[in-house]
This record gives structure tokens, sequence and C-alpha cells, in this order.
């Protein structure tokens, strides 16, 4: 019994953070999955498929505070989605080690500019004022998708900082982010279990947990200054970056 408690926590924690930072929490998941004893690509197959239910929990969320700007995030999840499916395809195929460390020098820059930059807080601007630059978001999202697909995290890693980038707040990024996390997530879910990689029993055992933290997350981050949340945020992706570096150099770290 004490041993289910342990997978709720686990899963309670991942939640939280992935909603309040809207990443999905890909980049939580195959770690812990791998040092639980999951072979390393069903680790990531498995993840995808968590990631589902987190995604989903968090937007649901996320919708009933209006901070989701549906346009942007279904024309992310529009090439987000066969990114998705071509990054869980390229997992047969390459290994990941390279596009690890290119992936994370790319990220801790930036973290640095997203730490920098000037945001507007949720009551300073409205929704439906925002201005996007809607021709640069299909482009983020096929290469969100792919990193999805591929390394087995829900693609707000690249989603985050390309809505903040194009004019969203950080607020309504993190919120659009795990909106489209859903579809993203989904095709790669779908393709990881043609592939046999989805361990179910492990989704059974995670999922309340990711569930009930990813509401908690969002109702954090509804309380949370958008300085704070994004110099949080800064400083999570360039861990992230960090450690995706140092994995793909060869190191053992979780």
């Amino acid at each position: 019994m004490l041993r289910y408690f342990g997978y709720l926590a686990i899963g309670l924690f991942i939640g939280i953070l992935a909603a309040l930072f809207g990443l999905g929490g890909g980049f939580l998941i195959v770690p812990t999955l791998n040092f639980l004893g999951v072979e390393m690509h069903h680790a990531v197959g498995t993840s995808s498929a968590a990631v589902v239910f987190t995604s989903l929990s968090s937007a649901i969320a996320y919708h009933r505070q209006r901070r989701i700007h549906y346009n942007a995030g279904l024309l992310l999840a529009s090439t987000a989605i066969p990114g998705a499916y071509i990054g869980a395809w390229l997992t047969s195929f390459i290994s990941a080690s390279q596009l690890k460390v290119i992936f994370g020098l790319t990220l801790i820059l930036v973290a640095v500019r997203i730490y920098r930059k000037k945001t507007a807080e949720p009551g300073e601007v409205k929704l439906k004022d925002v201005k996007v630059n809607y021709r640069l978001i299909p482009v983020g999202g096929f290469f969100a998708g792919i990193a999805s697909g591929l390394l087995g995290i829900g693609g707000g890693i690249i989603n985050v900082p390309l809505l903040t980038y194009l004019g969203l707040p950080i607020h309504y990024a993190v919120a659009t982010s795990s909106f489209a996390i859903v579809f993203t997530a989904t095709a790669g879910a779908l393709k990881h279990y043609a592939m046999g990689n989805v361990e179910v029993q492990w989704l059974v055992l995670l999922v309340p947990g990711l569930i009930i933290g990813a509401q908690l997350g969002a109702k954090i981050a509804k309380r949370m200054r958008a300085s704070s949340l994004k110099k949080a945020f800064a400083v999570v992706m360039a861990l992230l970056a960090l450690r995706m570096i140092l994995k793909g150099l060869g190191f053992a770290i979780l």
C-alpha cells in the first residue's frame, strides 16, 4: 500500500510542475520510469501516454481561468502532431545523444533570453487584445512535436518560449502550451503504443497523481506574478537543458 502512495506522490509532484510551467511533465516522467527499471524506449513511450492525461487536466483548469489562446494553440498543434509522429518513428533508427546536446545548448540561450525579457501581468492585458505573430507558430510547433515524440517530453519546453517570443504573456503562453500538448502527446502516444513502447501498468500507477497535480499546478500559476513565473520557468528550463546536455554526453544522471 505504501508503494502506491509513493507513486501517487510522484505523480502529484510531476503534475504540479507540468501545469505550472506548461511543460507536459515528460522531462520528469522519463527519468523516473527509467530509474524504476523501465527500459528507455518504453519509458519514452509510456511518458508520451502519461503526458496526455497531465496536459488534458492542465488544459481543463486553464480553460476555466480563460487563459488559453485557442487559435495559437490549434495552429501550434496542427504541425506538432505530424512532428510527434515523426519523432516517435525516429526512436527506432537514431540515438538521441547528439540531439540532446544541440537541443540543450539552444535551450540555455533561450532560457537566458526569457529570464531577461519583460512580460505583462495577466490583469494588464486581455487575451482578446493580445497580438500574436502567427507565421512562425507552425514551424515551432513542428519542432516541438519532433522533440515530444523523440525524447518523450510534452513539447512545452519549445512551446512556451516560442509563444512568449511571438507575443503571448507568460501566463497565457503556459496555458496555451498545455492545451497544444494534449494533441502533440496523443499523436506521439498512439505511435508509441503501436510500436509496443507503452507500459500500461505504469500509467495506472502514475496517472491519478498526475491529474490531481496538474489541477493544483494551474491554481498555483494563477496566483504567481508574471515576472516570478517567467524567471522560474527560465531557471527550470536552464536546469533541464543542462541535464539534457550531460545525458547526451554520456553522464549517468537521472
